[in-house]
Formats: structure tokens, C-alpha cells, sequence
């Protein structure tokens, strides 16, 4: 029986596509990990309890099941804040529709940054309180977080702009509050490999 070519030739090339693909690499998980056993045991977030613009209580149970983009920042600063909040934002606009993906700002600067000055801040961007939250509590307990969870800078420093030292990273934090991706907030090419990497989580945990 003779062959149609015709119909050959595109079976090889699907063959041949599908031999030469490989799955996307996962996300690492970021952290010094400890060995139990057979078990290789990467760090988590800890717990913690603040107070968001709307005055209610945001705890690692708000973000059960979900994955979220976390940052420090300080509503006084005068240099890297608002570029950090612009790449928020604009991370958080492709997804501000989809329930699983969350988005929390701390202030490293409880003092002057009150919960109503969250919340006109919060307002002033437009985005729901709901889904993006920022933040207030002890000095002590956010920097303590932002150091030992985050491995995150953030401190007081008299001779910095603003009175704090603090890094510019957005860090994107899975449903197992692993730590996944950081991400320089000062370059946007930065943030959209964030939101292609939220995409490849949300296809990895979901």
C-alpha cells in the first residue's frame, strides 16, 4: 500500500514537537532548608497578627490556600516606596479578580503610619482592601518578620532618606508559605517576570 506523504509529514512534526518539549522548570522555594530524615524541610513564614486599613485583624490564616506578593514599606519615604507600590499595583492589576492570589504591604514605620492613613492610602490606588492589604502593628514584630521570615532588610537608620534602610524587593509567597521568587521593585521588566511566575504557580499549587 503507498504512503501519502501528505498525511505523514505533519504526524512526524507533532512527534517531533512533543519530543523536544520539556515542562517549565518549577519555582524554587528559597531559604536554607534542614534535613529530617528523608525529608528536606524548607522555611516557612511565620506567624503573625497586624492590623489592616480596615481595622481588622490579618493573620497567616487570612492567606490560607493562597498565594500572595508581600513588600515593607513606609508612606513618609521619600525614594524607592512609591516605585515599590507602582509595581504592586501593577502586579496586582492582572490578577485583582482571582480570589486565590493576595497581596499585603507592611509598614516598617507603625508610628506615623496609622490605620486611617493606610486606608487613605489605600483608597488614593484603588484597590480593594480585600485583596491588597496593608499593614500595621509592633515595629519590633514586623522587622523581626521582615529579617527572619523574609530575609528581608528593614531597619531604623538616622542617615537614610525618611529615617529607614529597608530593600526593594517584592517576594511572592506560595499556599505553603514558602518563600518562591523575589523580585526588584525599581525595574518593571522585574515585575512582569512576577506576574509570569505567579502564573506558573498558580498552575504548579492549583
Amino acid at each position: 500500500m503507498l504512503t501519502d506523504k501528505t498525511t505523514i509529514l505533519p504526524i512526524l512534526f507533532v512527534l517531533l514537537l512533543v519530543g523536544c518539549t520539556e515542562p517549565s522548570p518549577r519555582l524554587p522555594v528559597l531559604g536554607t532548608p534542614t534535613i529530617e530524615g528523608k525529608d528536606t524541610i524548607y522555611p516557612v513564614i511565620a506567624n503573625f497578627q497586624f492590623t489592616n486599613q480596615d481595622s481588622n485583624i490579618v493573620t497567616n490564616q487570612t492567606f490560607v490556600n493562597k498565594i500572595y506578593v508581600a513588600d515593607f514599606i513606609f508612606l513618609s519615604c521619600p525614594t524607592i516606596c512609591p516605585k515599590m507600590t507602582k509595581e504592586m499595583y501593577n502586579a496586582y492589576l492582572p490578577f485583582m479578580n482571582d480570589d486565590r492570589i493576595l497581596f499585603i504591604s507592611h509598614t516598617i514605620d507603625p508610628d506615623r503610619d496609622s490605620v486611617a492613613a493606610l486606608k487613605a492610602y489605600s483608597k488614593s490606588l484603588g484597590v480593594s482592601s480585600n485583596k491588597w492589604h496593608f499593614v500595621t502593628g509592633s515595629q519590633d514584630s514586623i522587622l523581626k518578620l521582615s529579617e527572619y521570615s523574609y530575609f528581608s532588610a528593614a531597619f531604623p537608620d538616622s542617615t537614610s532618606p525618611g529615617g529607614f534602610t529597608h530593600s526593594g524587593g517584592l517576594l511572592l509567597v506560595d499556599r505553603k508559605r514558602h518563600i518562591r521568587g523575589v523580585y526588584n521593585s525599581t525595574r518593571p521588566e522585574e515585575t512582569q517576570r512576577l506576574i509570569m511566575d505567579i502564573k506558573k504557580l498558580l498552575k504548579e499549587q492549583f
